[in-house]
């Protein structure tokens, strides 16, 4: 840790605490993982690199590891670099227990459940200092993941008592430090990439311990390039004792889906101020249009009650939850079928429809249409017939807006140095500058208005870079860094000699 600090709360438990005034960027907690692994309910991976491998229906292909016979690519089995893989292989050499590389048919195998929880265990042997001091006070919520039955029979079946029994390793680890491992992982791991972008899941037990909020005040990056190494940054000025929060769960979903998965995942319900907010901090980011009067919205009476009355602000007029949430299924259904398009015209132009569609029922920033701008920023200019050298200029304009909107909700949810945000300045300085370009080509921009708006345009970029400047190299965000610098380095140039035009 940095500029934190170990604090215990009465609502949240052990979490952590600005140990001193910081400012936006500032780096607060760096920590190297306890343990990494593949996700769970995984398809077969490389153990050493994790990219997905193809297995024949018997079981039987060339990528195994030679000692042990688990899944190894073929260039991590002639490399010298396998260090998550070691010690797992040497417990199945010992054992003889073989991969049998069955994949059920949603293309799950249950085999590759016990690597993370295994190498939890194995760090733990090799660390005992760190795993008393960091990771065994850390929330495993025993009693509610008992709940789900099938699950936690799953669990002990395919991870505790494989690794009791055929791993051998009875007399190492009890059946119940294992289901505390698996439980530490699944409450607290967070996802992560390789530098060639496979998943893959790190547990950190400092960075697991933060508060939760739907309105972050940190944003965390992994590098992949220093052994997973995370680093959490201050999102915006913070005070001295003021506690951190991440948040666990999407920011651009409504309340009561944020609510249902930090429920389903977290085994808590979210009480933070967004969430306890009928508007959402103002951005009725989850209500619906009253069906009864033009001017009204109706939003629920009480936000995070699971059966919730959404009484319109302007007639009175109510729906009940279970109404809201057949229309919103019917709606998200719509999207989906969208979504699951070839990335293409027909993509965009049906995405485009159904933002005119519900316009009808929804807040024009309720989440669905929020993810259904988004989803347009991401098509236009890039799907075949709506490259951005072709598109006109409303459809320019029309990407311009998409993008303001989107950050209109961004700069509420996730304020100051914000991945999405900085992807979304990106994308609007795009069309800002060919607008301005094509205005001036066509005379109806001064060179002083043509200057005016290249510098609104490398504001964008500078606020970018700025947010992005601290991701790995090798990310997609540190990639995107490189372009936007590039990007901005040749707008500065173009204003530089506009300016000198001017004089």
């Amino acid at each position: 840790m940095l500029k934190a600090r170990l604090e215990q709360d009465a609502v949240f438990g052990r979490c952590l605490a600005v140990a001193e005034p910081v400012r936006r960027g500032d780096l607060v907690v760096e920590e190297l993982p306890f343990a990494q692994g593949p996700k769970r309910d995984s398809g077969i991976v490389c153990l050493a690199c994790y990219q997905f491998l193809q297995f024949g229906e018997d079981g039987d292909s060339l990528d195994r590891c030679e000692i042990c016979d688990w899944p190894l690519c073929a260039a991590c089995a002639i490399g010298s670099d396998v260090t998550d893989h070691s010690g797992e292989c040497e417990v199945f050499a010992n054992a003889r227990v073989t991969f049998a590389g069955n994949v059920s048919d949603d293309g799950v195998c249950t085999q590759l459940d016990c690597i993370t929880p295994l190498r939890v265990l194995l760090a733990k042997e090799a660390d005992p200092e760190r795993w008393d001091s960091q990771v065994e006070p850390m929330e495993h919520h025993e009693e509610e993941r008992k709940e789900d039955a099938d699950v936690w029979h799953a669990d002990r079946v395919n991870i505790a008592q494989y690794l009791r029994g055929p791993c051998k390793l009875s007399s190492r680890f009890s059946e119940e430090l294992i289901m505390q491992v698996v439980g530490i992982l699944e409450v607290n791991a967070f996802e992560a990439r390789t530098t060639r972008g496979f998943p893959l899941r790190c547990l950190y037990p400092y960075t697991g311990i933060l508060a939760h909020n739907c309105v972050p005040n940190t944003s965390r990056s992994i590098y992949p390039s220093e052994g997973y190494k995370i680093r959490l940054r201050a999102m915006v000025d913070l005070t001295e004792g003021q506690p951190l929060h991440h948040s666990y769960t999407y920011t651009l979903d409504g309340t009561a889906q944020r609510q249902r998965h930090l429920k389903q995942g977290k085994y808590f319900h979210c009480t933070c101020e967004r969430c306890q907010d009928p508007s959402e901090l103002g951005t009725h980011f989850s209500s619906l249009k009253c069906g009864q009067c033009t001017e009204g919205y109706q939003v629920p009476r009480q936000p995070t009650d699971s059966d919730s009355s959404w009484p319109c602000s302007n007639c009175g007029a109510s729906s009940s939850q279970a109404e809201v949430e057949t229309l919103l299924q019917s709606l998200q259904s719509e999207v989906n079928k969208v979504q699951s398009l070839e990335m293409g015209a027909k993509r965009l132009e049906e995405a485009e429809r159904l933002l005119r569609k519900y316009k009808s029922l929804l807040h024009p920033l309720h989440f669905i249409a929020t993810g259904l701008r988004q989803l347009l920023i991401e098509m236009y200019g890039r799907v075949q017939g709506y490259e951005m050298v072709q598109l006109p200029e409303h459809q320019l304009e029309r990407k311009v807006e998409l993008c303001r909107q989107v950050l209109g909700v961004l700069n509420v949810f996730e304020p100051g140095l914000s991945r999405t945000r900085a992807m979304n300045l990106y994308e609007m300085h795009v069309p800002l500058v060919l607008l301005a370009k094509n205005g001036f080509i066509a005379s109806r921009l001064g060179g002083g208005e043509l200057r005016t708006r290249l510098v609104d345009a490398i504001d964008l970029l500078k606020e970018c870079v700025e947010i992005l400047e601290c991701e790995d190299k090798s990310s997609q965000e540190g990639v995107l860094c490189g372009v936007a610098s590039q990007a901005l380095k040749q707008l500065l140039l173009s204003v530089e000699g506009l300016g000198s035009e001017l004089n």
